[in-house]
């Protein structure tokens, strides 16, 4: 696995020390936090996507769901049209800040065994997602 990156870089370049500003990652369409769990699961097909980046209503990025976030819930016999993402988001403690470089992050994500990682800077927004490629 190796982590997506959103500016190319020069061949020479060591991604391991390159920090997480220098290569954030959106991690999928943007969907705002009073989405239904049903209507995110749809956005996710149309996008050929496994993931969603979730915004609050000032736009700011707080959070991400995944495939198997939405499709538990809605196995679960919850009602998947009235269940919001702002619901079921996962663990808002993980996060890395935009000087972390890529090889702490990779480390965090692999000994947490996250599937992404929030890029938090230091008002507490989170201007940015990282995550392994598929």
């Amino acid at each position: 696995m190796t982590l997506v990156q959103t500016q190319p870089r020069p061949a020479d370049a060591d991604s391991t020390h390159r920090t997480a500003q220098e290569v954030m990652d959106a991690a999928g369409p943007q969907v705002c936090d009073d989405m239904s769990v049903e209507v995110a699961l749809a956005v996710m097909a149309a996008a050929r996507t496994g993931r969603l980046v979730v915004c609050d209503q000032d736009d700011q990025r707080i959070g991400l769901v995944t495939r198997t976030d939405l499709t538990a819930v809605r196995d679960s016999g919850a009602q998947a049209d009235r269940v919001r993402l702002r619901d079921i988001l996962g663990d808002h403690g993980s996060f890395a800040s935009r000087v972390t470089t890529m090889g702490e992050a990779e480390h965090a994500m692999r000994s947490r065994r996250l599937g992404a990682l929030r890029v938090v800077d230091e008002q507490g927004s989170a201007p940015g997602i990282l995550a392994f490629s598929r």
